[in-house]
């Protein structure tokens, strides 16, 4: 009879309901009702497969569930929005995707972690930049820049002014072998500026450099004075350029997704740690319990304490979510009937400070759609949000008309708002001045049974959506060597490497119309 149940449990794993009709057909002789012994399967198979719930559907949070679920884990997730991705937003209401969110692929390579999935799924990349992230690429087939009198920069000062913006940048990192104390990269440049006459600028000039220093201030999300000068180049930049992904991220967010237990609309507000178990509670009162907890919140959300962790986190935890600042970049999509500006991928408003220069990304030359995208970042982003969106795009399109004088009215359009957006309050990571360095490590470091993924959280490659897709398989890796460590009843997991990212590497297809 011992053997027979065996034979059972094997069998019916999985499906109660199927090991309750066999029972009740049959002659076995058991002790309890045939729902009661049903109760203790159910038991045992929870027992044996840890349960794990990973808040937040974005790139970290549906990786990191991919990976458990591929870990032989039960996974739920649980999203606080309607939607899944996060900060990845594809809108396709026109029958064309435009991303609002994370839109490209930086560091098009093959050591990229999202390089390979993306291969894998045949997406295809447009390259808008080449290797230098931060700085001009100098690529005048990729820039046309604009005074606010509607007259083009000549290409030669756009290059003049270009060397200069890198020499200001280099010297101003090498301030940082004479002076101990971290400061701005706006009191880096100060102070540079006030040793080297030679690379002061005055009129058109000027408004350039102002405007290498606005696109300085957008891959920060912050401006100028706000962050660190000592962390400006903590990031590790991939080589291979820069790709726009030209049907957008949600095929890789559906793809993440497939065959997940996720629940929609349901804001986590609450975590308790109790006995080696996780209670997660929702705003709409329902409570989840698991054996642990994979935490992919942005850090604006922590920062708020919009969730209560019961007891609290650790003071080295909250400390790093505390020093840890979350910037603001929006984007405000302008839908066209056809098309009436020059064929280079960015538009740019020259002016006498960052604060007033501006930038438009054309995604008609990648996607062929007659869209233009306004992308506002720092103080500017955050005015800008405080506005209603029709007043944001009019904005937008009176940016646009300072260039283009004969721009045209658009028929539809698309405001973010990543920083005043419960879900996020905020797009994306930066150091601030005087901040310890450590704080993107003490942010992942987990709490007993509270993993945590996110850019926020990545050391390498924070504020990228790369970056947050790494992370979500390292939280889900720590989460099996918890589990290996504290589960004596179960088999040691294997790694999931293989499992999620196949050896067979597929190139990436890219384009440069």
């Amino acid at each position: 009879m011992r053997h027979k149940l065996v034979v059972c449990y094997e069998t019916f794993v999985g499906n109660s309901s199927l090991f309750i009709s066999f029972f009740r057909r049959s002659s076995f002789p058991c002790c309890l009702p045939v729902e009661g012994f049903a109760a203790k399967f159910s038991t045992f198979r929870q027992e044996s497969r840890p349960t794990v719930i990973v808040v937040g559907a974005g790139l970290a949070g549906l990786h990191a569930a991919h990976a458990l679920q591929k870990f032989s884990c039960e996974v739920t997730v649980l999203e606080s929005r309607g939607r899944l991705g996060g900060r990845v937003h594809t809108d396709s209401t026109d029958g064309f995707p435009v991303d609002m969110g994370a839109s490209w692929l930086h560091g098009v390579c093959e050591e990229n972690p999202l390089s390979s999935l993306i291969g894998q799924l045949g997406l295809p990349l447009y390259r808008t930049s080449g290797d230098d992230s931060i700085l001009y690429d100098h690529d005048l087939e990729s820039y046309a820049l604009f005074d606010m009198d509607g007259q083009q920069v000549v290409p030669d000062t756009v290059v003049e002014v270009g060397e200069t913006f890198r020499s200001l940048l280099q010297e101003a990192k090498n301030l940082r072998e004479e002076y101990v104390d971290d400061m701005s990269v706006s009191q880096a440049f100060a102070i540079v500026l006030e040793r080297r006459p030679d690379l002061r600028m005055e009129g058109l000039a000027h408004k350039v450099l102002q405007w290498y220093i606005c696109r300085l201030e957008g891959w920060f999300a912050a401006d100028a004075d706000k962050f660190s000068l000592h962390c400006i180049d903590e990031e590790e930049l991939l080589v291979g350029g820069h790709g726009l992904m030209i049907n957008g991220y949600a095929p890789v967010i559906s793809a993440l997704a497939d065959g997940l237990d996720i629940r929609l609309d349901h804001r986590v507000n609450r975590i308790v740690r109790e006995s080696g178990t996780v209670q997660v509670h929702t705003e709409d009162g329902k409570v989840f319990k698991a054996d642990a907890a994979v935490i992919t919140v942005p850090l604006g959300v922590l920062k708020a304490k919009l969730i209560n962790f019961e007891p609290n986190l650790p003071e080295w935890k909250e400390s790093a979510i505390r020093d840890l600042e979350m910037g603001n970049e929006n984007k405000i999509a302008l839908f066209f009937d056809n098309v009436f500006w020059p064929n280079v991928e960015f538009l740019g408003v020259v002016a006498p400070t960052s604060y007033g220069c501006s930038y438009f990304l054309n995604l008609h030359k990648a996607t062929g759609h007659p869209v233009l995208v306004y992308m506002p970042s720092g103080s500017l982003a955050d005015d800008i949000e405080k506005l209603p969106d029709e007043v944001a795009a009019s904005f937008a399109v009176h940016q646009l008309r300072r260039i283009l004088p004969d721009a045209k009215e658009p028929v539809r359009f698309l405001v973010s708002h990543w920083g005043t957006d419960i879900n996020s309050l905020g797009s994306y990571s930066y150091d601030a001045v005087g901040k310890p360095q450590d704080l993107y490590t003490r942010i992942r470091k987990p709490v007993e049974n509270l993993f945590f993924a996110g850019e926020a959280t990545s050391d390498n490659f924070p504020g990228t959506a790369h970056g947050a897709f790494a992370t979500g398989l390292m939280a889900a890796e720590d989460c099996r060597r918890y589990f290996n460590e504290n589960f004596s009843n179960l088999a040691p997991f294997q790694p999931v490497m293989a499992m999620l990212r196949p050896n067979l590497y597929l190139p990436l297809q890219i384009s440069r119309m």
